[in-house]
């Protein structure tokens, strides 16, 4: 046993410092990167913002939606060859992966979707433990199976994994455990890291190798998200933020709450409509009844289910994020989102917002 003393920061630790801007409009910031990824050398220009491959994240109407405005989506592993044919006409492979676990039945179905449709450019290669030695294994197989495609694969936090994950065939390492809103992995386990730091350190370790890395979890607003680009994130992914909306294929859910008004003889009930989809993590005993068909012995739920309140199609929410982040280019003078990360300073706080109207 032994114990780190270094201080590991998260979002809500830290605010970005502002510095004198020659911009005079957000309209000036550019939010597009091109990349080109170290193993596949194939090259990638959008706005590197990803929706989770999560269910009711990661759907194939996301896809359709965020490619719209140049965004990303990691689609749900539980797409079949039969669901991706069928609409690959509708997808511009420049702007989704596939998403595989890493059991065969898994593989054969990466190899048999990819045999009919070798359009596609990006795998993801997704699990909870990045750890295991068998997931370094898998990354192995998929890459000299498929030495042009480009290879995402997580889940790590440090940067010796991540570097361990480079030199195994992986162009971008999936930084993140625990950190998201529907993960209940550090409660169950006592296991991971706080985000912030582990972005600065993983894109450390990957940039010097030439590869990238996407920051996966803990963004609640675009300052968030803005924070993570500013740690070193070649790109962002987030599952919550983007849960909710029309294109997640969520059921709506609509309830009626009574609230009291006051007049000047009786309290008489108002019922106030409200809609809401349910939200649940991909370790959850909701996705495992659903994806399996049980909870195995030897497992338990990392994940929780809640309601979350029906946000209407996504677009709006593209342009609330987006917006956000070319606000604090200009609070630091970044031209462009490549420039951010060489422009932020973080301070550290314990306190990031005067919070007295939003408290319950």
């Amino acid at each position: 046993m032994r114990i780190e003393f270094d201080e590991k920061l998260d979002f809500q630790d830290v605010l970005i410092r502002p510095k004198r801007s020659t911009l005079s409009s957000r309209k000036e910031v550019d939010l597009q990167r091109t990349y080109t990824f170290k193993h596949s050398k194939q090259t990638w220009t959008g706005i590197p913002i990803m929706a989770a491959n999560m269910d009711g994240v990661g759907t194939l109407d996301m896809a359709k939606a965020l490619q719209e405005r140049q965004l990303f989506t990691c689609l749900v592993k539980s797409y079949s060859e039969a669901h991706i044919s069928n609409v690959m006409n509708d997808l511009n492979p420049e702007f989704f992966a596939l998403s595989t676990g890493t059991s065969q039945d898994d593989y054969n179905n990466l190899v048999s979707t990819i045999a009919q449709n070798p359009s596609i450019k990006f795998i993801c290669i997704d699990v909870a433990n990045g750890y295991s030695e068998a997931f370094g294994q898998f990354v192995s197989k998929v890459r000299a199976a498929y030495p042009n495609q480009v290879i995402i694969a997580g889940n790590v936090v440090t940067a010796d994994m991540t570097q361990e994950l480079i030199l195994r065939g992986v162009d971008i390492v999936k930084v993140g455990i625990g950190p998201g809103s529907v993960c209940t992995t550090r409660i169950q386990t006592g296991v991971g890291y706080p985000q912030l730091s582990a972005i600065i350190e993983c894109a450390d370790a990957a940039h010097g190798l030439g590869a990238h890395i996407i920051s996966d979890g803990g963004c609640t607003c675009p300052g968030d998200v803005a924070k993570a680009f500013g740690a070193g994130a070649d790109f962002v992914m987030l599952g919550g933020m983007f849960a909710g909306h029309l294109e997640g294929g969520g059921k709506v859910i609509t309830e009626f709450h009574d609230t009291l008004q006051k007049d000047m003889k009786s309290f008489e009930p108002i019922y106030k409509e409200k809609k809401f989809v349910e939200f649940y993590g991909m370790s959850s005993s909701t996705a495992m009844i659903k994806h399996k068909g049980e909870v195995a012995d030897y497992r338990s739920s990392e994940g929780r289910t809640v309601k979350i309140p029906f946000k209407g199609h996504v677009d709006d929410t593209i342009k609330d994020i987006l917006g956000g982040i070319r606000s604090t280019c200009t609070y630091v003078g970044a031209k462009t989102l490549k420039d951010l990360s060489k422009c932020t300073t973080f301070i550290r706080v314990y306190r990031q917002y005067n919070d007295v109207y939003t408290r319950h």
